[in-house]
């Protein structure tokens, strides 16, 4: 059986986890742009690219207009 440590060091954990982080900073992104950071300060300080930014930043305002 897998103790915790060999789990982590698994590469489905790692993808997992790597995957876990991405999907925290897109939901982060509309907060940091609605303090008025900028698109570029935005991607600088989550290490995403501005194309990143502004994608996650369309897709959460039509997930609002939808809403």
């Amino acid at each position: 059986m897998f103790g915790l440590s060999e789990l982590k060091q698994t590469r489905f954990y790692q993808e997992a986890f790597e995957e876990s982080v991405r999907q925290e900073k897109f939901r982060t992104v509309p907060l940091l742009l609605r303090l008025g950071l900028t698109v570029q300060e935005v991607a600088r300080e989550l290490e995403l690219s501005v194309e990143e930014v502004r994608q996650a930043a369309q897709q959460q305002s039509s997930n609002q207009s939808s809403s």
